[in-house]
């Protein structure tokens, strides 16, 4: 199935019991919408609740995937999605899916959701809000007796802050090296799998083709500061970043430090100081949301008294466009090989098998998410994503969008994570409204 405008110039559809005004724009100026709204309290609570499971001592979040929280919390959210009435199950990667019918069963489904795995001691909102906004969604429109057009689907991924497994799954993206990797609960991923009701021996049955999903939709914290440094409500995400690494090796000449005057030294580590100073310079020199770190850095032999001889470095990239990421590494290679001349010393980049490629969120998603936030008075920025998601996995077979609403100070992957109840009330509003509107289509 080929990717078709998801935005229709009609103003006024019948969706199910009510009449639902998706706000079309008229000029610059949203037109009235429907005039029911999520439950920022009932929201709030459920995360809270969630928040319990895989607490350890000190009160700290705790429920990586496949611990004993992270089975647990899984339970109680597959119990709620029960209660809503969705017709709910477990894949063979471990995926919670809950349908809920269409008007018109033969339409593909409308999918949207998240995780609720953290990483070790993580925050309570990193892919919780996205999961419990869509079962919110759900009793929203429970409530209102409003059947959509087409199915729709709520998935819980998982273990989307390890190996993606479940994402990966549906996309079709498994590798079965993948499945004997350990995670962070010290399980293999298939032993993982199992615990949490799936089946690693059946898990390519999980595979979605191309055209069997009509659109996915993900709600997030953003994970970083942009949207309340710039005082804004609501990110419409244009795509998830590419990542690159490499690993970058400085060689000097180990030496004796007290014997071996500073003009003729082949200092390895303070070649390598140069090369840090030369990455961030490239990366600042250039206009763009892309961004690039040495993330690691290890001199050899390291000793107070020898100047160093080696030095082994972390380098990555990371941007919307291979391009800009190409663009990027090959002025650092022109910058390192300065540094080589006036240092005596060589630098080598050896390319690490890529962490992910771009994806791309589809436009005409990202314009009703616009429109819907718009049609809500919320302020929009649209933005890239520099963590990676779920959604980029799912965006090999399906359309796919991200909605961001702000991470207070710009913490993620923390306790100290945290978003308000009305920027999680809007965003779960947003992802309501551009439900419906997709819905249309």
């Amino acid at each position: 199935m080929k990717r078709r405008s998801f935005i229709k110039k009609t103003t006024l559809a019948s969706v199910g019991f009510g009449l639902v005004d998706l706000n079309p724009l008229v000029g610059n100026r949203p037109s009235a919408r429907n005039n029911f709204s999520v439950n920022g309290s009932r929201l709030e609570n459920r995360i809270l609740e969630l928040a319990k499971f895989g607490r350890n001592v000190n009160g700290q979040g705790y429920r990586v995937a496949f611990s004993s929280g992270d089975i647990e919390g899984r339970a109680w959210l597959f119990e709620l999605m029960k209660n809503a009435g969705l017709e709910t199950r477990r894949d063979e990667a471990g995926n919670i899916i809950g349908r809920r019918k269409g008007k018109n069963n033969s339409f593909k489904p409308i999918a949207f959701g998240s995780h609720i795995d953290m990483v070790p001691d993580g925050g309570n909102y990193d892919g919780t809000l996205g999961s419990l906004s869509a079962l919110e969604a759900i009793e929203v429109l429970n409530e209102q007796k409003i059947i959509t057009n087409h199915p729709l689907e709520v998935i819980v991924f998982a273990d989307e802050e390890g190996s993606m497994v479940g994402s990966k799954a549906i996309a079709g993206l498994i590798d079965p090296g993948m499945l004997t990797q350990i995670s962070h609960a010290g399980l293999t991923i298939s032993e993982g799998v199992r615990s949490i009701g799936g089946n690693p021996d059946l898990i390519a049955n999980c595979k979605r083709n191309k055209g069997d999903i009509h659109a996915f939709l993900e709600l997030h914290i953003e994970q970083g500061g942009i949207l309340e440094f710039e005082n804004l409500q609501v990110g419409v995400v244009e795509g998830i970043v590419g990542i690159d690494h490499w690993e970058v090796t400085v060689e000097g000449f180990a030496n004796h430090a007290g014997t071996t005057p500073m003009n003729i030294r082949q200092d390895a580590l303070l070649a390598a100081s140069k090369l840090v100073i030369a990455v961030n310079e490239v990366i600042t020199g250039v206009k763009g949301s892309h961004v690039g770190t040495i993330g690691k850095i290890e001199a050899f032999p390291g000793a107070y008294n020898v100047i160093p001889g080696k030095v082994m470095m972390g380098l990555e990239l990371r941007d919307l466009s291979t391009e800009k990421i190409e663009l990027l590494f090959r002025n650092i290679e022109k910058r390192a090989e300065t540094i080589e001349h006036n240092s005596k010393t060589k630098i080598t980049f050896v390319r690490q098998p890529s962490v992910s490629k771009p994806a791309l969120t589809e436009k005409s998603l990202q314009q009703l998410i616009n429109k819907s936030a718009l049609g809500l008075s919320l302020t929009t920025k649209f933005m890239q994503s520099g963590a990676g998601h779920d959604s980029q996995n799912i965006a090999q077979i399906a359309p796919v969008a991200m909605i961001f609403v702000p991470s207070v100070g710009g913490i993620s992957h923390s306790p100290k994570e945290f978003t308000n109840t009305a920027d999680m009330t809007n965003g779960a509003n947003v992802l309501l409204q551009t439900i419906l509107a997709v819905d249309r289509t």
